[in-house]
């Protein structure tokens, strides 16, 4: 990367760094965050080189009744333009006796800012399916009015943006995911919903340390108005191409440990544990988190990346091998 090019990344990272301080954590939680970029960052759509399909299952805090449970399903879809980009998601979010399913579709457009830095801009809409049935788990008001009612349904729009900066071995980005929150407060059920916009701040860099080592630190932010900053920060290292392994830290909540393994050019899958080191710990057995890759068209792909870059045009990103 050139002076230019870091110059304009770390004044970027400063300036949305500031942004995300002044607003916690409402999206699902991933570990493997840099695998499920497209889920929280519209941007991110259109900057992979081959359309991907993702998988990921997470769950959280075993061994606790009513623990959250995510799964998610992604799909990256690259136009032949390399400046536009659509991308779907499905997620299903358990938490007790709540569950959410949200579903969005987004769609990207990035410019050349120099011959190795592209910048993208997205957007996405959807929405989420509420549904909370109070029969499940013991409550401490037996006559509370609200639970009088059984269950409850309902659908919320939602709208989201974001930014993503990238080279050829670094990126940053910013996001949004749902503005609309006002729109989720009601008074039916504001003792358990009050939502506000959550920011994410990601970012990360690739190291070229040898031939067949590579270095990948990562880190990512969410921020809530009125919840504390939650930070992460991994570390991991790509070995042949094939084999990663790494560790990640969330502060003050949980340390883990990551692998992954690259199956084909076509398939990776990548798990990680996470212990918790606060007071939570002697309460849960850990937290397990699974993610599928699928990269169709992949062979096919790398001649068309070759190609442009023969011509002095920056590429896109190759796999999440790198981020």
């Amino acid at each position: 990367m050139n002076f230019l090019n870091k110059t304009f990344f770390w004044v970027l990272l400063l300036f949305i760094g500031t942004l995300s301080f002044s607003y916690g954590q409402r999206e699902p939680q991933y570990t493997q965050y840099m695998y499920n970029i497209g889920s929280f960052n519209p941007a991110y759509v259109g900057s992979v080189e081959n359309t991907e399909i993702t998988a990921a299952y997470r769950s959280q805090w075993e061994g606790v009744p009513g623990a959250p449970k995510t799964i998610r399903i992604g799909i990256n879809l690259p136009f032949s333009n390399e400046k536009n980009g659509l991308g779907f998601n499905v997620v299903n979010d358990e938490l007790g006796p709540s569950t959410q399913t949200y579903f969005d579709v987004s769609y990207s457009f990035q410019v050349n800012i120099s011959d190795a830095t592209k910048l993208s801009f997205g957007v996405d809409a959807g929405g989420a399916l509420l549904n909370v049935d109070y029969s499940k788990g013991d409550f401490e008001i037996i006559n509370e009015p609200l639970l009088s009612a059984n269950s409850f349904n309902n659908f919320y729009p939602t709208i989201g943006a974001g930014m993503f900066v990238y080279g050829e071995n670094w990126y940053t980005g910013i996001s949004v995911p749902n503005f609309l929150t006002d729109i989720i407060y009601n008074d039916e059920v504001s003792v358990f919903i009050e939502d506000k916009p959550q920011f994410n701040l990601i970012g990360g860099y690739v190291f070229d340390l040898s031939d067949g080592l590579k270095f990948k630190p990562a880190f990512l932010l969410n921020y809530l108005e009125g919840l504390p900053l939650n930070a992460n920060i991994s570390t991991n290292f790509l070995i042949s191409d094939v084999v990663t392994l790494g560790a990640s830290y969330r502060f003050d909540n949980a340390v883990s440990g990551l692998a992954g393994i690259q199956l084909s050019n076509s398939t990776f899958v990548g798990y990680s544990y996470d212990y918790s080191v606060n007071g939570f710990s002697t309460f849960n057995d850990g937290s397990h988190e699974i993610v599928l890759k699928f990269y169709l068209g992949k062979d096919s792909g790398n001649k068309r990346k070759d190609a442009k870059n023969a011509k002095g045009k920056p590429k896109q990103i190759d796999t999440p091998r790198f981020f």
